[in-house]
């Protein structure tokens, strides 16, 4: 059983940079291809962007493409969404997820999540 613990959310104005960690425990991290989420309210739960196992090859959501930046230390049992130009409409909860074998990007191919953390974006 793994177990994610996000952190790093907060409040923070348009155009500002905010990085979200997520801590793994309880299973072999560097087996799991690693993914974050969003949910605004009222809304589903969103692909933010993935990244394999081994961090060779990562994806992203066409909406944080080229703004946002997922990345991993297996060492430290960590992976990190990095934030930059960051918009009102990414306000969500940030969720990260943890899944083995294939890689994906739907929210219900990944067996482990997160609590969640709020990312705020004011105009």
């Amino acid at each position: 059983q793994v177990q994610l613990v996000e952190s790093g959310g907060g409040l923070v104005q348009a155009g500002d940079s905010l990085r979200l960690s997520c801590a793994a425990s309880g299973g072999t991290f560097s087996r799991f291809h690693m993914g974050w989420f969003r949910q605004a309210p009222g809304k589903e739960r969103e692909f933010v962007a993935a990244i394999t196992w081994s961090g060779a090859n990562t994806y992203y959501a066409d909406s944080v493409k080229g703004r946002f930046t997922i990345s991993r230390d297996n060492a430290k049992n960590t992976v990190h969404l990095q934030m930059y130009s960051l918009k009102p409409e990414d306000t969500a909860v940030y969720y990260c997820a943890a899944k083995d074998r294939r890689v994906a990007v739907s929210a219900g191919d990944y067996d482990y999540w997160g609590q969640g953390t709020q990312v705020t974006v004011s105009s």
